[in-house]
């Protein structure tokens, strides 16, 4: 496997899981519920979306190598449209999205999404 791949996945994984543990531990101290809200879907949803979105980029890089960015934000496009498809209506279904709610979808959307554009950022900066 390609060392750029086994940096990505193991910084996603390591840097994602430590993320993990923490909302867990704030949701504890606030003495919220641990697991509601499908925070180990978000969590797995985010995770699976962001490996395919930077496994596609590194697959595409020589064919459409001028159009990685655009290629990266259609990428965007899709989770966030994962988000609407899977968790929006059982985060809506009593006609509002609490904070909880929000923080679920929003704090792994918001960690894997600067993970991949960091690890896109140095990769690409390589690229001849």
């Amino acid at each position: 496997m390609n060392p750029i791949l086994i940096k990505f996945l193991l910084r996603l994984i390591v840097f994602t899981t430590f993320v993990f543990v923490i909302h867990l531990y704030i949701l504890n101290t606030l003495e919220l519920p641990l697991f509601n809200n499908e925070i180990v879907f978000s969590y797995v949803i985010n995770i699976a979306s962001a490996i395919i979105i930077f496994l596609m980029l590194f697959l595409l890089r020589n064919k459409f190598k001028n159009q990685l960015g655009f290629i990266f934000l259609f990428g965007s496009v899709i989770k966030f449209g994962l988000f609407i498809l899977f968790l929006y209506k059982p985060f809506y279904a009593d006609g509002l999205i609490s904070k909880a709610e929000f923080f679920t979808f929003f704090i792994p959307y918001f960690f894997t999404h600067t993970i991949e554009i960091f690890s896109l950022s140095k990769w690409l900066n390589n690229i001849q």
